[in-house]
């Protein structure tokens, strides 16, 4: 039946199929262990992050590499798609904004209260 929920598994049994994927046995080289530097900073945990930390490369070449690794990683998720919209450049765009309004709140917020003064 098509339109049941779960899949069969390897004895039949409906919805047997999905338990049994997601709960299979890792394979050894599943369970290597990575070391921190290599780490994304997703996967590192809290108590490695300074270490983590103190292994990035702070040099202006590695921030630089940083930036650009990060730039094309953008670019590639949300501008350089297939069926692209507006998602790219509205979150740039509020990006611009809010930047712009952390850089300028105290001016901002002394005009506010400068009529009540």
């Amino acid at each position: 039946m098509g339109g049941q929920c779960g899949g069969t598994g390897d004895a039949g049994v409906p919805g047997l199929g999905a338990l049994t994927a997601r709960h299979a046995p890792r394979s050894p080289a599943s369970t290597q262990v990575v070391p921190v530097k290599e780490k994304k900073l997703m996967d590192v945990k809290l108590g490695e992050l300074p270490s983590w930390i103190l292994m990035r490369d702070f040099t202006p070449k590695g921030i630089a590499g940083a930036f650009r690794r990060g730039y094309y990683r953008y670019y590639n998720k949300y501008v350089n798609v297939k069926k692209g919209g507006v998602a790219g450049i509205s979150m740039v765009l509020a990006a611009y904004v809010l930047f712009n309004y952390c850089r300028c709140y105290k001016e901002l917020k002394h005009n506010r209260l400068h009529k009540y003064l």
